[in-house]
């Protein structure tokens, strides 16, 4: 008898090999004159549900989902944002070992690269475990276990400087308008506006900007602030938790309130919690994550 064939191997990390290099196979189907010969490249991903919603646990099928592979080298740019396109989250992190034991760390929408992300920063993480050190389009963000299991990260704060009203914003009951890197923030005068807004996306779009970071004062025991965010200019109509909102939102309710340390509520359809400490000229994010699943793609 013929020895047994050997098992598949399943590699402990993503491959992802340039293009041309990739092992070649055959894929035989039933019929025998059904032969194509094609290259075959594998990606592994992990999705992770980040900033996970009350009662403050890391329950599933909450927070935001994103999608991180980690690699032994960035793929080119193409191949990344087709990735990100094909997992149609919010965002897929690339993550890239460092000889000096950080990580180097992209973050894709489905439509373009950004520059900075909180919630695929925490699903990365949450996979890497340990206190990570990521080095980004951002600078260095620091990742570290709280005592409460929570993992915090210290990320750039954001002030929002006020701005006119454009007369196109049809958001109702605004009560402030202002601009930041790359978005806008409006307040709006209570948390039900906010939960129950059904915003005309082609309208936020013609603002012309990335995000649209729409808050007000928290209504519930224990949340100081309640937001929801909208990308549609970056393929996102409405983003589940975005923990890099929270750097702009630490920064104007901590004014209002003139405290250092809040609790947000993205109050989307999925819900999440963010917590946000003042530290000078950074917020520390803390939030729960739990893994989900694990893809392999074939490209």
């Amino acid at each position: 008898m013929p020895p047994p064939p050997e098992p598949p191997t399943t590699p402990s990390r993503a491959t992802a090999y340039p293009l041309g290099a990739a092992p070649k196979r055959i894929l035989r189907g039933r019929a025998a004159s059904c032969r194509v010969r094609c290259l075959l490249v594998t990606l592994d991903l992990t999705v992770v549900d980040a900033f996970t919603d009350r009662p403050f646990t890391d329950r599933p099928f909450a927070g935001n989902p994103a999608a991180v592979a980690v690699v032994d080298a960035f793929p080119d740019e193409g191949r990344m944002q087709a990735v990100a396109r094909e997992m149609n989250l919010s965002e897929t992190a690339f993550v890239v070992v460092r000889t000096d034991g950080d990580y180097d760390l992209r973050w894709f929408t489905p439509t373009l690269e950004v520059d900075l992300c909180g919630h695929a920063t925490l699903a990365s993480a949450h996979l890497l475990g340990g206190a990570p050190r990521f080095h980004t389009r951002s600078g260095a963000l620091s990742c570290a276990v709280g005592g409460d299991g929570w993992i915090e990260m210290s990320f750039p704060s954001d002030r929002p400087v006020p701005a006119p009203v454009p007369a196109e914003l049809t958001l109702p009951d605004v009560a402030w308008f202002g601009k930041g890197r790359g978005y806008v923030l409006v307040e709006l005068g209570s948390a039900p506006t906010v939960r129950q807004l059904e915003p005309d996306l082609t309208a936020l779009a013609a603002l012309g900007t990335r995000t649209v970071i729409v808050t007000a004062a928290g209504d519930q025991a224990g949340i100081d602030c309640v937001s929801r965010v909208f990308a549609p200019n970056a393929g996102i109509p409405e983003d589940p938790v975005t923990g890099s909102a929270h750097c702009t939102l630490a920064v104007f309710w901590g004014e209002r309130t003139g405290r250092d340390v809040l609790t947000g509520e993205q109050a989307s359809a999925r819900g999440g919690i963010v917590r946000m400490r003042r530290e000078g000229e950074r917020v520390i994010l803390g939030g729960q994550a739990v893994t989900v699943a694990n893809t392999t793609l074939l490209v």
